[in-house]
C-alpha cells in the first residue's frame, strides 16, 4: 500500500526526548516499511526514518527557540498534504484538530488517530461538525466523552519488540516516575508513596512552560524536602532502558482520564511492573497481579509496592510481547486501511461495557 503518515511538527520523528505521539508515528512508520509498504512521512526535517520524508519544518518546533507560531508550520504542512494526496492509497493523520477542514476536499480515504483527551467541552461540537471523519481511539476508555463520534476502531499503541531490552533483575532498587511534571500526572503522589516506604524515587520528567508554576509551587519543594527523591529531568532513548529496567516498579499515579499511557508498556517491555491508579486506560493496559497492580489510592499503592517483587519480571515482559508490539499495532491499522480503501461500509460504533472496539465492515 501507499500510505501517508502525517505527524505533528513539535518533535522530530522519533523524538529526541519527550514526545509520545511522534514516537508512536515512528514505530508505526518503521513497521509498515519493514512489512514492505510504501510509506511517506510528513514531519519535521530532522526526522529519522526508513520512509520517504516530506520535511515540513527544518527541525522539531519545540526545541527551536526562534519558533513563535507552530500553527503556521502545521497549516503549510496541510497544504502540502492536500497537494500530494492523490499519490496515496490512504492518509493517516496524527495532528490533533488542525487537519479536519482539509478532509472534506480529499478524494482518498483518510484516518485520524486521536491521541489526546476528549473530556473537554469544546471538543463535542467539533467532532459533531466533522462527524464523517473516520477516527481511531487509542483506548476504549478514551471514547467515553464522545461515544457517538465516527469511531472505526481502537488500536492500542505498540513498541518494537527489540526496542527496550528485558531486565531480569532490578539492580537499582528504586521506584521510577517517567513522564511530565503536571498536575494530572501527580508526581506529588509518587513522592508520597516513596516517602512512606522509605524507598528511593527517581523522577525523569519534562517540565512544559504551562506547568512551570506547578513545578515551582508544588513539586520542587517536595523534591527538596524529601531525602528519597532524585529529580533526573528529561531523559532520551539511550538512557531510558537503564532507567526503567533497573527500577523495582514504575509508579503511574495519574489523576486524569489517561488516553493510553505509553510509559506503562515501555516499563513492561523492560520487565518492570507498573503500579497504576485506576483512571482512563489503565484497566485496559495493566493485567492486575501479572504485569503490575491497579490501585485506587496512595494506601493501595504503598501496599502494592510491598508485593511487587512477587511478580515475575519475565511474565511482565511476556504481557508486553503478547499485546503491545509494533507488529501487532501495524497489523491492526492495516486491517482498517484495507477496509477503507476497498470502500467497505464502516459502521459507527458505540462503546459498551468497556470492551475494546473492533472494526466492523460490510462483507
Amino acid at each position: 500500500m501507499k500510505i501517508a503518515q502525517i505527524a505533528p511538527l513539535y518533535e522530530r520523528v522519533p523524538p529526541l526526548l519527550y514526545g509520545g505521539t511522534e514516537r508512536i508515528v515512528a514505530y508505526l512508520t518503521e513497521e509498515l516499511v519493514r512489512q514492505g509498504h510504501e510509506v511517506t512521512l510528513f514531519a519535521s526535517g530532522d526526522s529519522r526514518t526508513g520512509a520517504a520524508v516530506v520535511p515540513c519544518s527544518e527541525a522539531a518546533l519545540r526545541l527551536d527557540p526562534l519558533i513563535r507560531d507552530p500553527l503556521s508550520y502545521h497549516l503549510m504542512m496541510m497544504d502540502e498534504v492536500g497537494r500530494r494526496a492523490a499519490e496515496f492509497d490512504v492518509l493517516h493523520f496524527h495532528t490533533d484538530l488542525v487537519h479536519f477542514p482539509l478532509l472534506r476536499h480529499l478524494s482518498k480515504p483518510t484516518l485520524t488517530t486521536v491521541h489526546g483527551r476528549l473530556d473537554l467541552a469544546d471538543l463535542k461540537p467539533f467532532y459533531e461538525f466533522f462527524g464523517q471523519a473516520p477516527l481511531i481511539s487509542i483506548s476504549a476508555d478514551q471514547r467515553r466523552p464522545l461515544p457517538s463520534a465516527n469511531w472505526v476502531g481502537t488500536v492500542h499503541h505498540g513498541l518494537p519488540a527489540d526496542g527496550l531490552p528485558f531486565s531480569p533483575v532490578a539492580t537499582g532498587g528504586y521506584l521510577a516516575f517517567l513522564g511530565r511534571i503536571a498536575p494530572e500526572k501527580r508526581p506529588d503522589r509518587a513522592i508520597e508513596i516513596a516517602d512512606r516506604l522509605g524507598l528511593p524515587l527517581k523522577i525523569a520528567a519534562k517540565i512544559d512552560k504551562a506547568d512551570q508554576s506547578y513545578w515551582e509551587a508544588v513539586v520542587k519543594p517536595l523534591v527538596k524536602k524529601s531525602r528519597n527523591v532524585e529529580f533526573v529531568g528529561e531523559i532520551n532513548e539511550a538512557t531510558k532502558p537503564d532507567f526503567l529496567g533497573n527500577a523495582l516498579a514504575l509508579l503511574f499515579p495519574i489523576d486524569w482520564p489517561e488516553p493510553f499511557g505509553l510509559v506503562m508498556i515501555e516499563a513492561m517491555a523492560c520487565g518492570t511492573p507498573v503500579i497504576a491508579f485506576r483512571r482512563g486506560s489503565v484497566p485496559e493496559i495493566i493485567e492486575h497481579g501479572v504485569s503490575g497492580f491497579i490501585v485506587d489510592d496512595v494506601d493501595g499503592a504503598v501496599q502494592a509496592v510491598a508485593q511487587v517483587e512477587m511478580l515475575p519480571r519475565a511474565e511482565v515482559r511476556r504481557c508486553f510481547e503478547r499485546r503491545f508490539t509494533a507488529e501487532r499495532m501495524a497489523r491492526d491499522y492495516l486491517a482498517i486501511y484495507r477496509a477503507l480503501t476497498k470502500g467497505d461500509v464502516v459502521e459507527r460504533e458505540r462503546l459498551q461495557d468497556n470492551e475494546p472496539a473492533l472494526l466492523r465492515s460490510a462483507a
